[in-house]
């Protein structure tokens, strides 16, 4: 009954968790993807008028050419990415399954760096595509040279996310002009998720956008401005690319939702310098209370922690975690290996210092 296409799909990992964490009294839970702020009032207020005033029907399917405008002038302004086609989706995973659906043919390769999101690996198969996961372990750094031992004449992409969910690590400046030049010589596309670009604590971002005009940057608002539940992105790239994803758009999503779509106008313009700050001290104090303990790389982004386990495997020990009431994530949902966890440190102080105190109980068999 159930198409052939589904067999390689589990729940995911993080979901599991997110389930045991409604069981759990009063847990600690640092396994949460999202920020713990709320959106901005005044974003909120946009979407309110936006309803009030009956903007809730379908908007056209590349996006309310207001927010298109917007998002592309900043990111040309603060990234320097310099393609110029643009289309509006809903949040950067659809933006990511379009650009699969569009560009992969059955066979062809894809490299992801590992660990990885989640979702890519399903949604790489779901299309067809065979991936070379490339190996970024012990320091999650995607290097020139570790890339090009993975091309193969059947290479059709890369995949970057940087900062990176789960590591934190962001991609080096230093490195992007020899990534583009691999990108170039073999014809490859590059896919660049930045949902956490704003999220970047001790050196300038940089977008390979900015270097390797075959590259689909793709933006969202759920990270910088907690709009996780408004389902709102972008992706900038070749007209080529751009025009085949709006018209599988139109079949799909149709569009994004209307009401997120005036109020991410609003949200272009808010400052979250403080949340950034906020989160590199989080940062700090969680790398410094475990570094002891754990072998962890300090992350340059996003919110994540990526530990190497102590003892046994991420299952083992996430397990005996939740038996502690602490919610981290395997590593092997972001990964092929078995050997680190994921712990979110976008929550309240107190839980973080309850979570390190568990942690460092932890760290004995």
């Amino acid at each position: 009954m159930i198409a052939d296409r589904m067999q390689g799909f589990e729940a995911s990992g993080i979901r599991k968790v997110f389930d045991l964490a409604r069981k759990i009294k009063n847990p600690i839970n640092l396994s949460i993807g999202q920020p713990d702020f709320d959106v901005p009032d005044e974003v909120k207020e946009e979407a309110i008028r936006a309803i009030d005033s009956g903007f809730n029907r379908y908007t056209i399917t590349q996006g309310i050419p207001e927010l298109s405008k917007k998002i592309l002038q900043q990111t040309k302004l603060d990234k320097g990415v310099i393609a110029d086609d643009i289309m509006i989706t809903s949040g950067v995973a659809g933006a990511l399954t379009l650009a699969f659906l569009v560009l992969i043919n059955p066979g062809d390769e894809v490299l992801v760096p590992d660990p990885y999101f989640v979702s890519f690996k399903h949604l790489i198969k779901f299309c067809g595509g065979d991936i070379k996961f490339i190996d970024t372990y012990p320091d999650f750094e995607l290097t020139p040279s570790r890339i090009e031992s993975y091309v193969s004449p059947r290479t059709k992409m890369l995949l970057i996310n940087s900062p990176s969910n789960p590591t934190g690590v962001v991609c080096r400046p230093e490195h992007l002009n020899e990534i583009c030049e691999i990108a170039k010589k073999n014809n490859l596309i590059i896919i660049s998720d930045e949902i956490y670009s704003k999220f970047v604590y001790d050196t300038p971002y940089q977008s390979i956008g900015k270097f390797h005009e075959n590259t689909l940057t793709c933006q969202g608002f759920s990270k910088s401005y907690a709009m996780t539940g408004w389902r709102l992105g972008s992706v900038i790239g070749p007209k080529n690319i751009i025009n085949e994803m709006i018209k599988l758009q139109q079949y799909t999503y149709i569009c994004a939702p209307s009401f997120a779509q005036m109020a991410g106008i609003k949200a272009l313009d808010i400052d979250i310098s403080k949340y950034v700050e906020e989160y590199k001290m989080k940062r700090d104090f969680m790398y410094n209370a475990l570094k002891e303990n754990y072998r962890v790389t300090k992350p340059d982004g996003a919110f994540y922690l990526f530990p190497q386990v102590p003892w046994g495997t991420d299952e083992e020990f996430a397990t005996r975690a939740i038996d502690n009431k602490l919610l981290v994530i395997p590593g092997s949902v972001f990964s092929e290996k078995q050997s680190h966890f994921r712990l979110s440190y976008a929550a309240p102080f107190e839980t973080l210092q309850r979570g390190v105190e568990v942690l460092n109980s932890l760290v004995s068999r």
